[in-house]
């Protein structure tokens, strides 16, 4: 099982600990081979050379290291090599010089089959040359001094010399092994001794111990030392399947990332070790645009996607550092040690600008990006489940922004307590039908007409009583309640709508949509359902979008709005001039309306810039062939001016408040205008006292 995490092929840079300590292992490793070999007689070895016995040796030890036996804690290190047996069983049998020769070429031959890098493989053969020397240092304090000359075979009250060599060597390979780790992965060296030395002790054990009978077979039947093979290959075999399922619990299937529950493990663990002068990071990631990908694509594409953006995160973070996927376009970076803020902004750019390196799948360039959320042990919170809670609220600020990246911020947190409680009150209100609309009116400037009406939504909570939607729309579009509250407003506009209409009385309802709405295919589906079921024609509903979501470049917005331009259903754009885009990208969008924000609208009888502002965007609207809409005209002055510089529609208090239905259609009947699309509005020509 390949690990996408593994960043040890990656040399170090020259000049830091990692460097000076692999540099430093392998000069006395190589040292104590080169000594090793010129102890060794060249006779000696041509002549042991000619016996069988040498070659199934050392094709064992190729064979045993080319396939470590891998336990589930054992991985940063990389298990335990089964060669350990038959390398241990020669240094007793033929001494130092035959072991580590061996024990080289063995271990270059891994390097080259599995396509290591040079500088692992030089450290790998240094530090097995120091634990063998370390073992036979051992032997020699108890005089046993192996040779091909003089081989040796032990006997029963040889062990505790046997035992120490073992645990000489067993020490030694795991005090450097774990001391590479601890620095590629900069963590401590007790913690990654705690991790690994438990479980391989026990494999080590098993190895070391089988040596004594392998140079006992040696001496006597040689033949049957490769029958050796069989109980190797069973402890191989069951430690590979309770390794796969360890794995599979704590990976992730398709991209061989950590899982949330690994996650968790790491991040507890980086909790109980952080020093005090640093900080733990965590990242949430959630990818922009792949929706795009998967539903155009198919899914098999959007899976070589995700694989791809894993191997991207994984070779753009420090070594210890764990990337996980949390699930869909989902990922999580837990930066177990990160100076300060400013330090993991510098590392979530350094992400972003990993993925958003063009993709290309299937003959086609893929752009993609994500929205990262950073959040920081102990600034934000105290624990693993408040930081990826706090950082999923800072992702949906960058996303929200469209940012790119945000740093938790307690003042933007709507996840209190109290709000938390006010969505279940939220939830359990559109199930019991408690929310209601209300409309307010929208009048022909020119002719007092009344064209529409906007539906807003109101909630009277049964202990707290009248909650303003900036309250709970907000909470709502964080959740997995928006797209219920936007069906039951559909719902409930398009039944008053079906009332209006075919009682005579065409009025236009406008439903306000948010982000949420606009990122699948159910919104032109529901509307197109709900219209055939009551008998209403598209242009009875209209749907008020706001200048940043509409004006955006998600593929995913444009589908939605081309689907919602076929069936018919008019678009309008709302709050014009608070977002960042040019009225010449509305020549590219299906918009039949622009609403000019109100808060431009009620300074124009004060502030000349407003005025000229307002003047500005009605004449280029009307340049572009649509209809101009006047939020917040609150006196006749504004009126006045509004209807003088040409715009099209007024809405706002001196027409009328947000109504219940059944009050604006009293309203419609009591006004001189009243009737069928001509309801009371303001005329230019009335005098303020009208």
């Amino acid at each position: 099982m390949t690990d996408p995490t593994d960043t040890r092929d990656t040399g170090p840079r020259v000049g830091t600990p990692l460097w000076a300590y692999l540099a430093g292992i392998t000069v006395i490793g190589f040292t104590a081979l080169v000594v090793a070999m010129l102890r060794l007689d060249l006779t000696d070895l041509v002549g042991l050379a000619r016996t069988p016995l040498f070659w199934v040796l050392m094709v064992l030890v190729i064979l045993g290291e080319l396939r470590p036996v891998m336990v589930s804690s054992s991985t940063a290190v990389g298990g335990t090599y089964p060669s350990t047996m038959f390398t241990f069983a020669v240094l007793l049998h033929f001494g130092l010089p035959v072991a580590v020769l061996m024990q080289a070429v063995a271990v270059a031959m891994n390097g080259v089959v599995t396509r290591k890098a040079w500088h692992r493989v030089m450290f790998n053969i240094a530090q097995s040359t120091i634990a063998l020397t370390a073992a036979a240092v051992v032997l020699g304090a108890f005089g046993i001094h192996p040779s091909p000359a003089l081989p040796w075979v032990p006997g029963g009250g040889d062990l505790p010399a046997i035992a120490l060599a073992g645990i000489a060597y067993f020490a030694t390979r795991a005090a450097l092994v774990c001391g590479a780790v601890a620095l590629h992965e900069r963590r401590s060296i007790v913690r990654v001794l705690k991790a690994t030395v438990g479980p391989q002790s026990l494999v080590y054990a098993g190895l070391l111990g089988l040596a004594p009978l392998v140079v006992v077979v040696m001496n006597h039947s040689p033949g049957l030392v490769p029958l050796f093979v069989a109980p190797l290959a069973a402890v191989y075999f069951t430690a590979t399947l309770s390794m796969r399922r360890d794995h599979q619990a704590l990976h992730d299937e398709l991209t061989g990332l950590p899982n949330r529950k690994m996650l968790v493990v790491s991040t507890e663990e980086a909790l109980a070790e952080v020093r005090q002068d640093e900080r733990v990071g965590l990242f949430l990631l959630d990818l922009d645009r792949f929706k795009e990908v998967n539903d155009t694509m198919g899914h098999p594409v959007g899976d070589r996607l995700l694989q791809m953006v894993a191997h991207r995160l994984t070779h753009s973070v420090r070594p210890g550092d764990v990337v996980a996927r949390l699930g869909g376009d989902e990922f999580a970076v837990l930066l177990p040690s990160i100076r300060d803020a400013h330090a993991a902004r510098e590392v979530a750019a350094r992400l972003r600008a990993a993925l958003t390196e063009p993709v290309r799948l299937e003959g086609m360039t893929f752009d993609m990006d994500a929205s990262v959320g950073i959040a920081l042990y102990p600034d934000h919170a105290p624990d693993f489940e408040l930081l990826l809670q706090r950082a999923d609220v800072a992702m949906y600020l960058a996303k929200e922004g469209r940012t790119g990246v945000e740093l938790y911020q307690p003042d933007k947190d709507r996840n209190s307590p109290e709000r938390l409680t006010l969505l279940g009150d939220l939830r359990r209100a559109i199930d019991d039908r408690d929310l209601r609309l209300h409309y307010q009116p929208k009048v022909v400037l020119a002719t007092g007409e009344v064209p529409g009406v906007e539906a807003l939504l109101r909630w009277r909570h049964p202990v707290h009583g009248p909650i303003a939607p900036s309250d709970f729309v907000p909470l709502a579009e964080q959740s997995y309640l928006m797209r219920q509250l936007t069906a039951y407003v559909i719902e409930e506009a398009l039944e008053q709508a079906a009332r209006w209409w075919h009682s005579g009385t065409r009025l236009q309802i406008s439903i306000n949509i948010s982000a949420r709405d606009l990122l699948g295919a159910a919104l032109p589906q529901r509307l197109e359902a709900g219209l055939a079921r009551y008998g209403l024609p598209p242009t009875a509903i209209q749907l008020e979008v706001t200048e940043r979501i509409l004006t955006g470049e998600q593929a995913y917005t444009q589908e939605t709005i081309k689907a919602l331009a076929t069936l018919g259903v008019p678009l309008a754009l709302d709050d014009f001039g608070t977002g960042y885009s040019s009225l010449i990208r509305l020549q590219r969008l299906a918009v039949s309306e622009v609403k000019i924000d109100a808060s431009f609208v009620r300074r124009i009888a004060e502030s000349e810039d407003d005025y000229r502002i307002v003047r500005s965007i009605v004449d280029l609207v009307r340049s572009l062939g649509l209809r101009s809409v006047a939020e917040g005209v609150e006196s006749d002055e504004v009126a006045v001016r509004l209807a003088e510089m040409g715009c099209d529609v007024g809405q706002g208090w001196l027409f009328g408040e947000p109504m219940p239905a059944a009050d604006v259609t009293a309203w419609l009947r009591e006004r001189p205008a009243a009737g069928p699309g001509a309801g009371y509005g303001y005329r230019p020509e009335v005098s303020r006292s009208a």
